[in-house]
C-alpha cells in the first residue's frame, strides 16, 4: 500500500500553509471577550487571500475552472485551516460544490460552480435539521407546484446553519410526500426565507433559518438519488479534519509550553505524570488520523468494504469527538490556571474543539449510527 500524498495534494497543503500563515491564532475573536456573536460575518480578507491561491476552486473540475482535486486534498486543507482557527466556511463552500457538480444539472452547476470556485459567491449548507437531533431532510417539506410541475415550495425550519447570514446560497435538504429528498440551493435572499441569529460555542453567528412557502425554479433544486446522502458524508469527514488540525495544532502548543514551563528546577514536561498524558493524546491524535484518511480515501474512490462509507464515515467522527475533547482537557490541565486566560490562545482553540466535537452529532450519534450498520451488514 502507498500512503503518500499525490505531488497535487502536497502542493495544495503548501498553497493553504502559505495563506494561513499570515492569521494568527491569538489575534481570533474571543467567544469569552465578545458578546454574542464574535462577528457579523465570515472573514472576508482571508477568503479573498484562499480564492488568489485557487483553493475555493480545489474540488471543482478544471471544466468549471478548478483543480479538480478530491475530498482527501480538501481535508489536507482543512487540517491546515483549523490550526490557524480560519474564520471562513471552506467547509461548506466546497462540499456544497462538489455536491452540484456531481448530481446538480447543467444549468446549476453553470450558474453556480464558476463564481464559487472564484469566492464571488459563497455557499453553506443546512445540515442540522430542527433540533440538531432528528435528519435535517425530515425538518424542511418540499413539493412541487401543482400548477406546472416545475417550480418547487418549501416549508420548515433548519436550525443552527453555519455562515447563513454571509453566504449566498444555502443548501437545504428537504423531504417530498412520497418520501424521496431532495437538496434546495436557496439564495439567502429568497422571498419567505428568514433567518433569526443563534450563536455557536465558537461565537460564530449561525441561523435558524425558517422557509414560509419558498418558492424555487427546478434547477435549484436537486432531486437525483443519495445527492444529500453525499454531501452529509462530506460534511462529517471535513470536520474530521477540521477536529484533527485544531487537536494537532493544542498538542504543539502545549508541548512547547511543559517544555518551557519548569518545576523544581525542570521542565515539567520531563515529569513522568505529564510525559504520559500528553503521549495519550498523541495515540488520540494518530487515531484520529488513520480514521479520518480511511473516510476520506473510501468517498474520494467509491471503494468496496465490509461496510458502506458511511461505516468509516462514522469511525471517524466517533474518534474525532472523542480525541479532540480529550486533547484540550489534557492541554487544559497541563497549563494549569493558564489554560483559562483570555490573552492566551488556548482558550480559542477550546471553544472551537468543543463546537467540533458536537458538530453533525456528538460521538455516541455515530455510535448508535454504527450499530445500525453493523447490523444491517453483519460482518464475518
Amino acid at each position: 500500500m502507498d500512503f503518500t500524498f499525490t505531488e497535487e495534494q502536497q502542493a495544495a497543503v503548501e498553497a493553504a500553509k502559505a495563506v494561513f500563515s499570515g492569521v494568527a491564532p491569538d489575534s481570533v475573536p474571543s467567544p469569552a471577550l465578545t458578546p454574542g456573536a464574535v462577528a457579523e460575518e465570515h472573514d472576508r480578507p482571508l477568503w479573498a487571500r484562499l480564492a488568489a491561491a485557487d483553493l475555493l476552486g480545489l474540488v471543482i473540475t478544471p471544466a468549471h475552472g478548478g483543480a479538480g482535486l478530491d475530498p482527501i486534498a480538501l481535508c489536507l486543507v482543512l487540517r491546515e485551516a483549523a490550526k490557524a482557527l480560519a474564520r471562513v466556511p471552506l467547509l461548506e463552500h466546497s462540499t456544497v460544490a462538489m455536491t452540484v457538480e456531481r448530481h446538480g444539472s447543467a444549468t446549476l452547476k453553470d450558474t453556480v460552480l464558476g463564481p464559487a470556485g472564484r469566492g464571488e459567491l459563497v455557499l453553506t449548507a443546512a445540515a442540522n435539521g430542527r433540533t440538531g437531533h432528528d435528519p435535517a431532510e425530515l425538518a424542511v417539506t418540499a413539493r412541487q407546484d401543482d400548477q406546472d410541475g416545475h417550480d418547487w415550495v418549501l416549508d420548515g425550519v433548519q436550525t443552527g446553519v453555519p455562515w447563513a447570514h454571509s453566504a449566498d446560497l444555502i443548501a437545504v435538504p428537504a423531504h417530498t410526500a412520497d418520501g424521496r429528498t431532495v437538496l434546495a440551493l436557496v439564495p439567502r435572499a429568497a422571498p419567505g426565507l428568514t433567518l433569526a441569529d443563534q450563536f455557536s460555542t465558537s461565537g460564530e453567528l449561525l441561523a435558524e433559518a425558517r422557509l414560509d412557502s419558498v418558492r424555487l425554479q427546478g434547477h435549484d433544486v436537486i432531486d437525483t438519488v443519495g445527492a444529500w446522502e453525499w454531501l452529509r458524508e462530506l460534511l462529517a469527514t471535513g470536520t474530521c479534519a477540521l477536529a484533527l488540525g485544531l487537536g494537532e495544532a493544542v498538542l504543539g502548543l502545549t508541548s512547547r509550553y511543559t517544555g518551557t514551563r519548569e518545576q523544581f528546577g525542570h521542565p515539567i514536561a520531563t515529569f513522568q505524570a505529564v510525559a504520559v498524558q500528553a503521549a495519550d493524546r498523541y495515540i488520540d491524535l494518530r487515531a484520529m488520523e488513520v480514521t479520518l484518511w480511511q473516510a476520506a480515501w473510501r468517498i474520494s474512490t467509491d471503494a468496496p468494504g465490509a461496510l458502506p462509507t458511511a461505516g468509516d464515515i462514522a469511525v471517524a467522527k466517533i474518534w474525532a469527538s472523542e480525541g479532540v475533547r480529550r486533547v484540550v482537557q489534557t492541554a487544559q490541565h497541563l497549563h494549569g490556571g493558564f489554560g483559562a486566560d483570555t490573552d492566551y490562545v488556548l482558550h480559542r482553540y477550546h471553544a472551537w474543539a468543543k463546537q467540533l466535537e458536537l458538530s453533525l452529532g456528538p460521538a455516541a450519534a455515530h455510535e448508535e449510527a454504527l450499530g445500525d450498520l453493523l447490523a444491517a451488514h453483519p460482518l464475518g
